[in-house]
């Protein structure tokens, strides 16, 4: 069996309309939390520079890494993401409480 598949979460706000807020989700497989943060951060800048080199944003990584995209005006929380292990809202299997900050 591989690593578990983690889901951090990083608060976001536009730079352009104060007080407009959300949480942008990254997964993927790592060994832990700080793992998990450190990759969805790697990715999102992956993903800043090649938009902003006018390329395209390369699929998933092969630990299930990616991003989407990127948001030009949207300013990420680093220091506030939080991470915990990912189970699908359509599984039968339920997380520990403790897997996830709170």
């Amino acid at each position: 069996m591989g690593l578990p598949y983690f889901e951090g979460d990083v608060p976001t706000k536009s730079t352009a309309q104060p007080g407009l807020e959300g949480v942008h989700v990254f997964t993927g497989r790592a060994d832990s939390r700080s793992a998990a943060v450190q990759t969805a951060h790697e990715v999102y800048d992956a993903a800043r520079a090649v938009q902003e080199a006018g390329l395209e944003i390369p699929g998933n990584r092969p630990d299930g890494w990616g991003a989407r995209g990127y948001r030009p005006g949207w300013e990420l929380d680093w220091p506030a993401a939080t991470a915990g292990q990912w189970n699908t809202p359509y599984s039968w299997v339920r997380a520990a409480d403790d897997d996830f900050d709170l």
